[in-house]
């Protein structure tokens, strides 16, 4: 690659991953359709898939989004018969999400989307791993930099 101008859109990794990111979400949206889910609320539907019965809390975590940004999203699965929230019993702040039976058997139609898009995506899978495996090194990456380095606000 040729740096001559680091500040040439080509060359920025960010863009990259932006554009890529839309993309892929473009392509999961016909695939994601018949199941009545749109790509941030298959993301909530997975990781409960993975652990049912989670907080609020711990659903954002592990989503890596704020839990004001995954409220309504398990708000609107929750009105479409998907999940369920509820107040802990020993702590009232707590707000427990958990499948319904409809959520729960989503899952088998679910299973054909892995495959379906492997073969939209027309990759296989060792390259999907190898894409999956550095994207989580960069995110790790990403996350100790700010961690590391605040952004100071101008004096």
């Amino acid at each position: 690659m040729d740096v001559d101008d680091p500040l040439a859109l080509e060359h920025q990794v960010c863009f990259a991953l932006a554009v890529a990111s839309r993309s892929v979400v473009a392509a999961y949206r016909p695939v994601l359709e018949p199941l009545g889910l749109s790509h941030p609320q298959y993301l909530v539907m997975l990781a409960l898939w993975e652990r049912d019965g989670q907080s609020l809390k711990d659903l954002s975590s592990v989503l890596h989004l704020e839990p004001a940004t995954a409220s309504p999203l398990v708000k609107r699965l929750e009105a479409v018969g998907l999940v369920a929230r509820e107040r802990s019993a020993h702590d009232e702040r707590t707000l427990t999400i958990s499948l319904t039976s409809a959520g729960r058997g989503l899952r088998e139609e679910a299973l054909r989307v892995p495959e379906t898009m492997l073969a939209r995506l027309g990759m296989t899978v060792d390259e999907l791993v190898d894409a999956n495996t550095f994207l989580h090194r960069l995110i790790s990456a990403a996350q100790h930099a700010s961690d590391a380095f605040p952004t100071r606000s101008p004096a």
